[in-house]
């Protein structure tokens, strides 16, 4: 795909769902959207997305989303295979009060060692001759010397995907079967080892729009009882490693009914019932290091702008 679609500046909402009720909106929203070109023929009409989360020694980006903090950023490398030819993405994601800003820069993967070696990769490392891709390669490269971010966390899911007919304006996507794993190898395989399902059976429902609000996004909204929640892959995904429950601004409430993982005691793998990632905040027990240590190994998507 050679065209930009990816909305650099947007505002999104998040869901989280049941499959009975994601089955009802694919169906509604076939009415007003496309269905992503990589979702045509797939299993659940989905394509596979992973992404490598950086951070610094001390978790920062981690702890700004934990504490609501209203200007912040992730780091990650996203990619959709593991074979050697295809190309990952260096994406920066910020949040400015409530607009979502993106910069995303397509490179080859054997660049990715020297990224996080702390060096600034040359022009030639770009799959795209679009100057926003060199842009944001500068910028994804000045922020892990900034904060000494290092590859933390493995984050894979399965995406359902619509896109606007004739402009950029509103997207929507579902996605499943969010897993979660430490990896400080920068391993950039497809396989996990040991990961955990940070939603259990949930669909993580996203709105995404650049402007106003579309009339059919609420009409959706009304007609299956959405209640808007937090949904943070990354730092979600941060706390269960840890042990604790994924406690956070707008967070819902752990859902039996969707097989919801209970958080586990590291030292006797039982249950904490109900301790929640606000205890960790206030002890400092998060173990960075302990997030940092596995080092087992495990046994494409073309140049495209993500949904």
């Amino acid at each position: 795909m050679t065209g930009d679609k990816m909305q650099s500046s947007r505002f999104e909402l998040k869901y989280v769902i049941s499959e009975v009720e994601a089955r009802r909106i694919r169906e509604y929203v076939r009415r007003f959207l496309d269905m992503d070109e990589y979702c045509v023929g797939k299993p659940d009409f989905s394509y596979p997305v992973h992404s490598l989360y950086l951070d610094s020694e001390q978790m920062l980006t981690y702890w700004d989303t934990i504490n609501g903090n209203k200007n912040r950023y992730k780091l990650r490398i996203r990619y959709y295979s593991d074979e050697p030819d295809t190309p990952v993405f260096l994406e920066i994601k910020r949040r400015m009060n409530n607009c979502i800003k993106k910069q995303r820069a397509a490179v080859r993967r054997e660049s990715v060692r020297a990224v996080l070696a702390g060096q600034l990769l040359p022009a030639r490392s770009l799959l795209s001759g679009n100057p926003k891709h060199l842009v944001a390669m500068q910028n994804f490269c000045r922020l892990v010397q900034e904060i000494q971010a290092r590859p933390r966390v493995h984050v894979a899911y399965l995406r359902e995907a619509y896109l606007p007919r004739t402009d950029n304006a509103a997207r929507l996507t579902m996605d499943r079967q969010v897993r979660s794993e430490s990896d400080p190898t920068a391993r950039l395989g497809t396989q996990m080892r040991n990961p955990l399902q940070v939603w259990g059976d949930a669909v993580v429902l996203e709105l995404k729009f650049t402007d106003r609000f579309p009339n059919w996004f609420r009409d959706l909204v009304q007609r299956f009882n959405l209640r808007q929640c937090g949904a943070a892959k990354y730092a979600d995904g941060v706390a269960l490693l840890n042990g604790y429950l994924p406690d956070h601004q707008r967070m819902p409430r752990p859902n039996p009914d969707l097989r919801w993982p209970l958080a586990k005691n590291r030292a006797n793998g039982e249950p904490r019932n109900g301790e929640s990632h606000s205890g960790a905040r206030l002890n400092g027990s998060i173990n960075t290091r302990e997030l940092a240590a596995s080092t087992a190994e495990p046994a494409g998507k073309s140049v495209q702008e993500e949904s």
